[in-house]
Formats: structure tokens, C-alpha cells, sequence
């Protein structure tokens, strides 16, 4: 059900992970993933181009997006969703820099790194001083130091923006990490932007919605989107997802100039995704099992000095390569090896030796990708 793009496919399909490189250098960078969309979506999207269906998506909250989610989340999370509190929005970082803008309170930004780095400058962006829960990098598992969180919450942070399941880690939070992370946040009056893009993409555990946590309805909002685990991100539309009638208002009330520019094509694809999309959501995670085991092996065989974290959720390795020698690997990969991976320093500054590799492609693709890697590490 997974059909690899070849090559050439994949150039067309790809703009910005493919088109971004030069044609002899495989990438592995940018978290799109190698494979045609689900035929669902697909269909979905023909059908609506059949219509004309390329104006300006409906105002306001609920609807059929709204239905679709929620009950995609109480399949797949077993999360009770009130559907008329789905907000739709552009993406997933635009979606977390409106709730900061109109539903948090005022003060300093917690976020984990290493971290998404689009969303490393959120605190600058929204005019809130930056607060870094930094993960121990010689940690085997990623770590949320609730101790630390809470110093950050004592010295002037009011906000947390949780990624979980997290990029680049790889991990899935459990219930009690979260309640934890309640509890702190609880005692400080603070509040949650939880970032749950990855959700769907659970290889091993389960994800557990933090508003799914008791407690925490009246201090978070939700962003979600069927973006990385259906391959649509280019179709803009994500969604902002409360348990609070006075979080959901500030949401819904937004002026347009803070919150617009979601697709109409977007929202055909979510519903698609959502509502028809398991038998292929579930062949991908198989997909991707595969992939994060084959990547096991191809590093304990060409790359001996390399640290994986474990991969528990997302198609996006966090691998420790300080082993050989270089800061900046993902430099000598691209100049020796001609394969672009993703550079550790950019989701944490300062850090050395540290690399993102995408492993959503064929396995011939990944054992290249490692082969490649290690010719221009050992080299």
C-alpha cells in the first residue's frame, strides 16, 4: 500500500526536500517523506479540483473538519474531542504562534532542546524571553528534567511549548511524564502549547493527548494536522483543538489577520486523511518500523561509532556521531559524501557532532544514505 516514488517522482513531488539539492545528492533532510499520498486523500483532492473547489475554505470552528478529527482521535487515541472545539489554522507553527498571541499568558517560553527548529525563535516571535530545557545529551533516553521546568517557571516563564510526540528525539511521552509536567505546570499557574504534529506516528508505546491528562483543560491548547504523518504539508491546514469554552473563544474570535490563509484543498485532504486514512496510516507505521530497523543495523555495520536515540515515534532519527571527529557531520556528508542530513547545531545552537536523518524512503534509498555517510566520515 506504501508505493515509493522513484527518483525522478520524487524530484517532481518533492520541491523543496528534492528540488533544494543537487541532482547527486540524495537527501535525508526536510521531514517529507519519499511516498505517493494515500489514495483517500488523493481521490478527495481530484474531487474537489473536479468541482472548482480552489476558493477560500468556511470560517469558523467545527464542522466537518472538526467531526473528522475528533473522531480520528478517539479511534486512534482514545481522546474524546468536542468537535465544535477544532479551530482550523495554516500550519502547526503558525497554529502555536496564535495561541501564544491570543490565549496564553504573558511572560517567558519554556521549550525543550533540542528542538524544532522553526519554532526555536517562537519566544523572539512573539516578544517573550527564551527559556531553554536543555535534554543531557549523553542521556540513552530523552528526559524531561521537571526540576529544571520548574526553576524556569520561578525565574519568569509562564509557557511551555511541549513537543510530543517529540522531533527531533524521537520520543513518546507517557502518562506520567505528562502528569509531571501537569503537576509543574499546575503549581506555577503556567500554561501548555502542546505541539502534537507527530501524533499519529507512534512506532512503539502509545501517544496520550496531553488535554487527555486530568487537569489540564483550563491551561493548554492543542495544535494537531494530518501534515507529517499523510505527507501533506504543502496543503496547508492545521488544526487548534481545546477543552476550554474561554481558550476556545480566543481562538475562534481571532481577527483574520492573526489567524487565515488555511486551504480549502487542506481541509478536504485533513478530512480524507482522518476519516479514510487508517489502512494506510497503518501500513506506514509497519513502513516505518521496518525502516527504523534496517537503519539499526546499517549503522551497527558501516557506522559502529554512532549513538541512535530510540526511535519511538516519527520517521526522524536524532543520531549522535561525535564519535568521529566533526562537529558539523551533516557538512562533511554533504561535501564527501554527497547525501544531505539535517544539522544537529540547528535544532540545538551550540551543540557538536549531532545529525537528523529522515529514514521515511525505500530501503535501498536508506542503505544508501548510510553508505554514503560513512564513506564521508570514515574517510
Amino acid at each position: 500500500m506504501i508505493r515509493d516514488l522513484s527518483d525522478d517522482e520524487a524530484r517532481r513531488a518533492l520541491v523543496c526536500k528534492w528540488g533544494e539539492v543537487p541532482d547527486d545528492v540524495l537527501p535525508a533532510w526536510v521531514a517529507e517523506m519519499d511516498y505517493a499520498i494515500a489514495p483517500p486523500i488523493a481521490e478527495a483532492l481530484h474531487a474537489a479540483i473536479d468541482a472548482s473547489r480552489t476558493g477560500y475554505p468556511r470560517f469558523g470552528a467545527g464542522g466537518a473538519l472538526g467531526a473528522a478529527y475528533a473522531g480520528f482521535a478517539a479511534r486512534h487515541f482514545a481522546h474524546d474531542v468536542d468537535p465544535e472545539r477544532v479551530v482550523a489554522t495554516v500550519d502547526v507553527t503558525a497554529g502555536v504562534r496564535l495561541a501564544l498571541d491570543v490565549a496564553a499568558p504573558a511572560g517567558g517560553l519554556v521549550m525543550p532542546v533540542p528542538g524544532y527548529a522553526p519554532q526555536l525563535e517562537m519566544a523572539a516571535i512573539t516578544g517573550r524571553r527564551h527559556h531553554a530545557l536543555v535534554v543531557d545529551a549523553e542521556a540513552p533516553r530523552a528526559e524531561l528534567d521537571l526540576a529544571a521546568l520548574d526553576r524556569h517557571f520561578r525565574d519568569g516563564a509562564r509557557v511551555l511549548l511541549l513537543t510530543q510526540p517529540h522531533n527531533p528525539w524521537g520520543r513518546v511521552f507517557t502518562r506520567a511524564e505528562l502528569e509531571g509536567v501537569r503537576d509543574v505546570v499546575r503549581r506555577h499557574d503556567a500554561f501548555v502549547v502542546s505541539d502534537e504534529i507527530h501524533a499519529p506516528l507512534v512506532l512503539d508505546g502509545e501517544h496520550v493527548p496531553y488535554l487527555a491528562i486530568d487537569g489540564t483543560a483550563d491551561h493548554t491548547v492543542a495544535v494537531v494536522a494530518a501534515s507529517k504523518a499523510f505527507n501533506i504539508a504543502g496543503l496547508k491546514c492545521a488544526q487548534l483543538v481545546t477543552a476550554s469554552r474561554l481558550l476556545h473563544d480566543a481562538l475562534a474570535t481571532a481577527p483574520m489577520a492573526r489567524n487565515d490563509s488555511w486551504s480549502v484543498l487542506g481541509v478536504e485532504a485533513s478530512i480524507a486523511a482522518y476519516t479514510d486514512g487508517d489502512t494506510w496510516l497503518a501500513a506506514l507505521l509497519d513502513r516505518l518500523r521496518a525502516q527504523r530497523d534496517l537503519l539499526g543495523h546499517l549503522l551497527a555495520d558501516h557506522l559502529p561509532l554512532a549513538r541512535m536515540r530510540p526511535l519511538e515515534a516519527t520517521y526522524l532519527a536524532w543520531v549522535d556521531l561525535r564519535g568521529y571527529g566533526y562537529d558539523d557531520p551533516a557538512a562533511v556528508a554533504l561535501e564527501r559524501g554527497r547525501v544531505q542530513i539535517a544539522a544537529g547545531h540547528d535544532y540545538h545552537p551550540g551543540l557538536v557532532g549531532h545529525a537528523r536523518i529522515n529514514i521515511a524512503t525505500s530501503p535501498e534509498r536508506l542503505t544508501e544514505i548510510v553508505r554514503r555517510l560513512a564513506a564521508a566520515l570514515e574517510a
